[in-house]
């Protein structure tokens, strides 16, 4: 059975590395006798009339046997759940991903080692007065403290606050937008690691490092190298990636003073050329033929598989 899929990213980001992990995707489907078809999600149009949900495109394509969503689309990932399609990761995973709030919400209902986290108040307008009191959070949280913003990538929105002028510094800054507040790791400072999973094992890790930086992101100039993660840390990254509701995640884990690992963050769509550079394993075969395999077996997927 030849199965045909299509791999969805989008068009509109600068930069080639979102069009590169989906021709990765298409690579690995290829070597597994899977066709694939590779779309920007602005080709592919959600259609909405009465009892009737459709896709549209340029040229009217049969529907896939499966889809591997590279994007952050959530109405059109979930469009196409909606059409019958198995989508990988579905699209209330991806959701969750998407929102740090969201996803350290989801992970406090687990037994999963967490950074102390405090939500900020929702704020409807800029230039509001009333602040939430950063007293409390400094006393609860100490300083240094991280701030977050709850929608960011690559390291970005980001904040390392060391004092209570700082805080209220950068508080005002984000007023109308969702962020957290978290305990600072200091024994990681500068390094995680990256589990990437699959399905009900990690695939491949790394250990990333910066020397002038709190974050340790590739694409904020840290630096990889191979890493053996132990069986705690492997269990941690499957458990957090099971718990969010997804098949396959890059899991960054920071190291507690104890030694013990804790998770950072989740990514639904982890990039994996970068893994790929630093341990020589492609994380696009074992994330195809896991795809495949649920197909195949038609294995139903419940949110917490």
């Amino acid at each position: 059975m030849n199965l045909h899929g299509w791999i969805v990213y989008n068009g509109s980001l600068k930069g080639n590395k979102f069009l590169d992990f989906a021709e990765w995707i298409q690579e690995a489907a290829l070597k597994q006798g899977s066709s694939t078809t590779i779309y920007k999600n602005n080709e592919l149009l959600v259609s909405l009339q009465t009892n009737k949900t459709k896709i549209l495109t340029d040229n009217s394509p049969p529907l896939p046997d499966y889809v591997v969503f590279a994007d952050k689309d959530i109405y059109l990932a979930k469009q196409l759940e909606l059409l019958g399609i198995p989508v990988f990761n579905r699209s209330s995973a991806i959701e969750v991903s998407d929102d740090k709030i969201a996803t350290f919400q989801q992970l406090s209902q687990y037994d999963i080692p967490l950074p102390a986290t405090i939500v900020a108040p929702k704020v409807f307008m800029k230039n509001n007065t009333h602040l939430e009191d950063v007293h409390i959070i400094a006393k609860e949280l100490g300083f240094p403290l991280i701030i977050k913003e709850a929608f960011g990538s690559f390291g970005e929105q980001v904040y390392l606050i060391h004092d209570e002028d700082e805080l209220h510094k950068k508080v005002l800054e984000l007023q109308g937008k969702p962020y957290l507040y978290q305990a600072f790791i200091s024994s990681s400072f500068g390094k995680d690691l990256r589990l990437h999973v699959v399905g009900d094992q990690v695939v491949a890790s790394m250990k990333r490092q910066s020397l002038n930086d709190f974050r340790a992101n590739v694409s904020a100039g840290g630096t990889t190298q191979t890493y053996t993660p132990s069986a705690q840390e492997e269990e941690l990254a499957i458990a957090a990636t099971k718990a969010i509701g997804a098949d396959f995640a890059g899991v960054d884990l920071l190291i507690g003073e104890d030694g013990h690992p804790i998770v950072c963050e989740i990514n639904s769509n982890a990039h994996i050329r970068s893994m790929f550079d630093c341990t020589g394993i492609n994380v696009a075969d074992y994330m195809v033929q896991y795809i495949l395999e649920v197909i195949k077996n038609g294995r139903i997927r419940n949110s917490h598989d």
